[in-house]
């Protein structure tokens, strides 16, 4: 039996941070359905005093996201005096990260939302994802890629590469379509991270079925049949090994998880030429020295 539960989320921006933190957290209890009563933008008591109106009459946990320490001792203790339970949600993060870095925090709300260079960056990415999806361009602005996957039909590249941009990842995809070669000027590229995307050939099957009939599409083709499929998957990963890319399996994965595990990937690679660089440097400034014992 599902049992239903008020959820009050307060927040001083848009919400978007407690909104993850709530669905992560809700998603560990099976058989509960949260009720969300959301409010963004609260910054002055007033706004406290009517969302308290709402909680007095629907009861169930204050879950909130406020820099202001006054205002969010202001919310705890209407939480109390109304008897409902109150959660600050970023306070255990901004004091841990206060004490060890031994100063305060801005407390200043929205900051994340601010039109920084960070902004524009995911902006740009989105713009270059959706302008490189599914093959649309090669040639030298691929050379401009953070990413470029590769993976046969539905194993989902694009969902991955626009979750990727809103990090702002530019990240492009290429389909591994049978009998239609890979445009070569990918193989000389450097900068860009290859990540080859592949699924069990039974999921992908069940995939484009669904794919076709929503489409209206009745025709049987190569496209669904398993050993053609099966023999997709298998050419797929025989040119990811050639090519020494690393490969993500995504049958069982979300593509939040997908994207995770591409981030990782990028950080490492980041790193070692970053480390490479250092001692190329390093080399170079005792050359001189070294040619000078001699």
């Amino acid at each position: 039996m599902t049992k239903e539960i008020n959820l009050h989320l307060v927040s001083d921006s848009t919400g978007g941070t407690l909104n993850g933190v709530v669905k992560a957290c809700m998603a560990q209890f099976s058989d509960v359905m949260p009720i969300e009563h959301l409010w963004n933008l609260v910054r002055e008591e007033r706004q406290i005093d009517n969302l308290m109106k709402t909680v007095a009459e629907q009861p169930g946990p204050v879950l909130f996201t406020l820099v202001d320490d006054a205002l969010a001792h202001y919310l705890q203790e209407k939480c109390k005096e109304a008897g409902v339970p109150s959660v600050a949600v970023l306070q255990p993060i901004m004091q841990n990260l206060s004490d060890y870095l031994g100063i305060k925090g801005k407390s200043l709300p929205g900051l994340q939302h601010m039109l920084d260079e960070e902004y524009f960056a995911r902006i740009d990415a989105m713009d270059y994802a959706l302008h490189h999806d599914d093959g649309q361009r090669t040639g030298r602005s691929l050379a401009e890629a953070d990413v470029i996957l590769l993976g046969v039909s539905r194993t989902s590249k694009t969902p991955t590469c626009l979750y990727l941009a809103n990090r702002g990842i530019k990240a492009a995809n290429i389909p591994l379509v049978p009998d239609i070669p890979l445009p070569q000027e990918i193989f000389t590229l450097k900068k860009p991270l290859f990540v080859g995307l592949t699924e069990s050939p039974a999921r992908l099957v069940e995939l484009r079925t669904n794919r076709l009939e929503h489409l209206g599409e009745t025709q049987k083709t190569d496209y669904l049949q398993p050993e053609k499929v099966k023999e997709e998957v298998a050419k797929a990963r025989q040119l990811y090994t050639r090519m020494g890319w690393p490969v993500i399996d995504v049958t069982r994965r979300s593509v939040e998880e997908t994207a995770a595990e591409i981030l990782t990937l990028l950080s490492r690679k980041r790193e070692l030429e970053q480390q490479k660089k250092q001692d190329k440097k390093q080399q170079e400034e005792t050359q001189p020295l070294q040619n000078l014992h001699q």
